[in-house]
């Protein structure tokens, strides 16, 4: 049985994870509209990726005897500078899911939900994945310069993480 503190909190972290898909449905709506065909491919596969850890989490509260609850979304941020501004987005987003997924794993340790913990270390390790990804793609647009974009758009799908082609059901 999942305790009233953990699944509030995973519950939390659904709407996190949902928010997250919208961000990058946003994202990839705005980089398909400026002719970034390749960063809109690769936003949208990041929405789906997202999607499927609110899965992840909605199946395991409620396997674990809670009830997993399906939020209302912020609307988020649809209009961006340019491609950088947008991975920069992504980067910060990144490292505030990472920062949720920790205070979960705090908790639990708190709990003594050793059962959570343990389901917990997927999503730790896959973060510490897609902040590594993101740098790289960024470090990628600082060498280009923000000209250079075309060649960029068209082989982003290669920088993509190894988590991506590798994705648990939920």
């Amino acid at each position: 049985m999942l305790k009233k503190t953990v699944e509030d909190i995973c519950n939390r972290q659904i709407e996190r994870e949902g928010f997250s898909a919208n961000l990058y449905l946003a994202m990839a709506s705005w980089a398909e509209t400026n002719g970034m065909s390749g960063v809109a491919q690769w936003l949208y596969a990041q929405a789906e990726e997202e999607k499927l850890h609110m899965l992840k989490f909605m199946k395991y509260i409620n396997e674990r005897g809670g009830k997993a609850v399906i939020p209302a979304l912020e609307k988020p941020r649809s209009e961006f500078n340019d491609i950088e501004d947008v991975f920069r987005e992504v980067l910060n987003h990144e490292e505030f899911v990472t920062g949720s997924i920790n205070e979960i794993v705090s908790l639990t340790l708190e709990e003594k939900d050793f059962n959570t913990h343990n389901f917990l270390q997927w999503f730790v390790f896959e973060q510490v994945e897609e902040e590594a990804s993101v740098r790289t793609i960024l470090d990628k647009i600082k060498l280009l310069g923000k000209t250079n974009m075309y060649q960029f758009d068209r082989d982003i799908m290669s920088l993509r993480s190894p988590a991506a082609s590798s994705q648990p059901t939920a």
